[in-house]
């Protein structure tokens, strides 16, 4: 897990358990979704809770014109593969 929290374009992330300057979805408050063990864990780090989205890393930002943005965060060609989550 990556403690990022800035978005490409340099805005910062909003903590996923705040409601403003955007409300999140509710679906992506289950806990199970965060491998950090719940949005409050993941304070304001890039994360992708809805892993549908294949695009990678996103957050909403604090920016009330833009909701959400995708992360910058490289993808690892020569990490271990890292045991699934339960």
């Amino acid at each position: 897990m990556g403690t990022l929290s800035v978005t490409v374009s340099g805005r910062t992330c909003q903590a996923w358990t705040a409601s403003t300057p955007h409300v999140p979805s509710a679906a992506l408050m289950d806990d199970s979704l965060y491998p950090d063990g719940s949005p409050a864990a993941a304070e304001n780090h890039c994360r992708n809770p809805d892993v549908l989205d294949d695009e990678g890393v996103w957050c909403y930002t604090t920016d009330p014109a833009v909701r959400w943005e995708y992360c910058d965060v490289p993808l690892c060609t020569t990490c271990k593969s890292l045991p699934a989550v339960k």
